[in-house]
This record gives C-alpha cells, structure tokens and sequence, in this order.
C-alpha cells in the first residue's frame, strides 16, 4: 500500500486514525496501541503477506534477547549471558538481511571468480528489511549498554512497526520514539498537529507525485536504452534528471512519513535538509539520509574508535563506513563503487580542512553538486559499464542535441516540454528553495499554508492514477 495512493489516503488512513484516538478517547490505551501494531502489520503486509512473518519473527528474537539482557539484575543473568545475546542479536540480524538481500550477490560472484555454476536462489527482498533490521539492531546494542528500559511490548512494536516510517524509513532510534508511544498526552488528537502532519503530507506528495514522477521520464529513458554512447546533452540530462528525481521522491516520501507521523503526535525526526546545497562531502551527509548518517556514527564509526584514533585508523574508519553504506543501499558492485567514491570524498574533506585550505561557499556547493551528480549515476546505473558510458558522454561536446533513439523512450502523461519545465523547477527549489520542513515550521501564514495544502493535495491527486512505487523501497 503506496501513501500515494487511493486506498492509502481515502481508507487506511482516515479508519486507523479514527480508531486509534477513538479507542483512547474512551479509555482503551492498550487497545488502542494493539490496533495501531496490527495496522501497521496489515499496511506491510499489504505488499506480500510472506513478508509477514519476517518482521513478526525478527519482533520476538530482538525482543526476547533485550528482555534477557535489560531485566538481567532482577533475573541474576551472569554477565556472559549479556554479551551472548548481543552476540547473537548482532548476528541474527546481520545474517537475516544478509541471506535475503546479499546471497544472490554472493553466488554470482563465487560464480565469476571460482567459474562455479551455483544456482541463484532468487530470493524476494522484503520491504523494508534494511530499515526495521538497523532499528532493532541499535535497541539491542543499547539493552546491553543499559541505555534504555525495556518497554512493553505493544510499545516495542509500534517503535518498530509504526507504518509511517516502516518500509523506508527515517530510521528513528529506541530513546527517541519509545517515550512518544508512553505519552499519555500524545493519545488525544491536537489540531495543531494534524493541520501541520497533513500540510507536510500534501507537501510531499506533490514532490512525488508531480515533480519526482514527471521528470522520471527522462532518466527511465536513458538508462533502460541500450546504446553504447549519449550526446552530451543526453548525459547531462539523464544525470540530472535522476539526481533531482531521487531527491524529491526520497525527501518527498519522508515528508509524508514524518507528516502522517505528526497527525499521530509522533515526531520523527528529520530525513533531508536541502542536501544538494552542501559545501562539500561531509556537509552532503550532514542534510542527505541524515538518521542513516547518524545510525552509522553511533554504532559503527564511533565503536571502531571515531574520530579519537590516529589519523590513519580514522582514515580508516570512514572508509569502511561509507563501504558498508554503500553496501546496505544495494547487494550489486555500482552501490559499493558508490559508497568507496563516497567515503573517498569525506576523506578528502577531513584531509583538506585539516591542511587549513578553503575555499568559498558559492564553489564548494558547485564542485561538491557536480560530483555528488556523477556517483549519482553509478549508483543508478544496472552495472558499471552503462555508469561509465553515461559519465563518459557528459564530457563528450561532439554532440549537444537529443536523438530520436533517446526521445522515442520518452513516454508521459505530460508533454515533455512540460516535464522540462519541471525539472528547471525542480533544479532551482533544490538548490535555493525552502524545504517542506521549513515551510511547515518557519511559515506563519495560516491561511496562505491551508491554500497551499489544498491545492498541493488536490493537484496531486489528480495524477495519482499513475502510481509509482517510491525509489527507496528497492533498498
């Protein structure tokens, strides 16, 4: 079930949040976070209901193990025991999402290097593993460091199942959201928070549905045409086109998320803040995929020693840490070339600051978009052949028009004068517009915020009927 959706919006939606307040509203607090888990497991299953089982067995393994671990005081656990069930925890987790979305990976590349013939397993990838996998990995770290009580366990799975940020996230953490579920005041439904979960939502469904979608059409194009060489202005504009796509459908679905969120009184946190306006790489992953960024520090860069090594362990660090991104994003060799070129660029930074050059704000931005672009297609690309031949076009100027082989891939709704006329749009409210989280929280025009809703909402709706699932339930 897509949030850009008929089903989503006019039924699951409305009858989830009218049961939700309606059972705590008549004093049924433990009902009413029953009816929200089994909700949020109806949304996902909606999808493929094999996948249900899935979630509820990671629930009762990563449940059961910080049980053992957060009461092991009261139940006198020898600290061994502690630690055998992080072991495990970190294992079973790992391994889960390793076996679903790594092993064809794996085989085929045994394959290549040994010339074996293992058969693929051809393995369905469940929405949303890699998200609610790292959410249940960082509650169980943080039962054995003691960093939290355990909840019960309706609370435990809304933190993990509550349907807004389930299959793509943001990745919210225990300390966080926990807290939220036990609010006796967030159970009662505050205009305030509706009228801004459902301004951000019809924000970010008009940068899916109306921008990221429209101008979809001319990255789809260009990656699925099978040539061995683009005109340049091809090449830039497939780039571009899926830079800037990405962004607004990612950001877009986020927006929706952490709006749907607020309707409940749950505040996620913030996903994306203008991140093509960064003045170089460590800036980029300060506003891109930002609670991803901040999962990796906090159980992984800053484990491995941080930032408190000597220069070369660091050095280190980052490296492996942008791998292992690079790595989750996608079981294929354009991800992880993606993630290595990613972490060579944080190095770069780290080394250059710490040289005591610089530059100025307007060149940075430039140069850090101009290569944020480029690894934008690797990671994009089916493999590495069709990233190179795409990158290598962008520099060849024999050519600066579009060719009918390119244009006949060119399927829309919409003219493709009107698609281009969004992706200009697109390019100026990524580089210098406000964010949908700005506009909710800095604008104070009430009425101007209602009109810009409604328009936004009805507008969108409009072209729902070419729904198109979201870039980032593929990782």
């Amino acid at each position: 079930m897509l949030f850009n959706s008929f089903v989503f919006i006019f039924v699951f939606l409305p009858i989830t949040f009218i049961a939700y307040f309606g059972l705590n509203g008549l004093g049924h607090k433990r009902l009413a976070k029953f009816a929200l888990v089994i909700a949020s497991l109806y949304f996902y299953a909606f999808f493929n209901v094999s996948y249900l089982p899935i979630i509820i067995v990671s629930i009762l393994v990563n449940y059961g193990l910080s049980y053992v671990m957060t009461d092991s005081i009261k139940m006198r656990t020898p600290p061994y025991i502690n630690k055998l069930c992080l072991i495990v925890g970190i294992i079973f987790n790992i391994g889960l999402l390793g076996y679903f979305k790594y092993t064809d990976f794996f085989i085929e590349n045994i394959n290549a290097l040994f010339g074996s013939s293992f058969l693929l397993r051809h393995i369905i990838l469940p929405l949303g593993i890699s998200f609610f996998t790292f959410q249940q990995l960082a509650f169980v770290v943080d039962s054995y460091k003691k960093k939290n009580k355990l909840p019960n366990f309706l609370d435990y799975c809304n933190f993990v199942t509550f349907f807004p940020q389930l299959i793509a996230g943001p990745i919210v953490l225990p300390e966080e959201m926990l807290p939220q579920f036990e609010s006796a005041k967030n159970r009662v439904p505050i205009a305030k928070n509706i009228f801004d979960g459902i301004y951000l939502f019809s924000l970010g469904l008009a940068k899916k549905v109306l921008i990221a979608d429209s101008i979809a059409v001319f990255a789809n194009a260009g990656f699925n045409l099978d040539v061995d060489h683009y005109t340049m202005a091809e090449a830039w504009l497939i780039s571009l086109s899926y830079t800037f796509q990405l962004y607004f459908d990612f950001s877009g679905y986020c927006d929706m998320a952490i709006g749907i969120g607020r309707m409940f009184n749950i505040n996620l946190p913030l996903n994306f803040n203008a991140p093509y306006r960064a003045t170089n790489f460590q800036d980029f992953w300060r506003r891109w995929h930002m609670t991803l960024n901040r999962f990796l520090t906090q159980y992984l860069y800053i484990p491995l020693g941080g930032s408190r090594c000597k220069e070369s362990k660091v050095l280190f660090n980052i490296a492996l840490v942008f791998f292992i991104s690079g790595l989750w994003h996608g079981a294929g060799w354009t991800f992880i070339i993606w993630g290595v070129c990613h972490g060579f660029g944080v190095i770069i930074t780290r080394l250059w600051k710490k040289s005591g050059l610089s530059m100025p704000s307007w060149l940075g931005m430039f140069t850090t978009f101009f290569f944020i672009n480029i690894l934008w297609v690797i990671f994009r690309a089916d493999n590495v052949h069709k990233a190179w031949v795409i990158i290598k076009s962008m520099f060849d100027n024999t050519s600066l028009t579009l060719t009918n082989a390119y244009t006949s891939h060119l399927p829309s709704i919409l003219p493709n004068s009107v698609n281009m006329i969004i992706l200009l749009g697109a390019i100026l409210l990524g580089l210098v517009g406000p964010t949908a989280y700005q506009l909710m929280t800095d604008y104070k025009a009430v009425r101007v915020k209602q009109v810009t809703a409604i328009l936004g909402f009805v507008i969108s709706i409009l072209f729902i009927s070419r729904v198109v699932t979201f870039l980032y339930f593929n990782f």
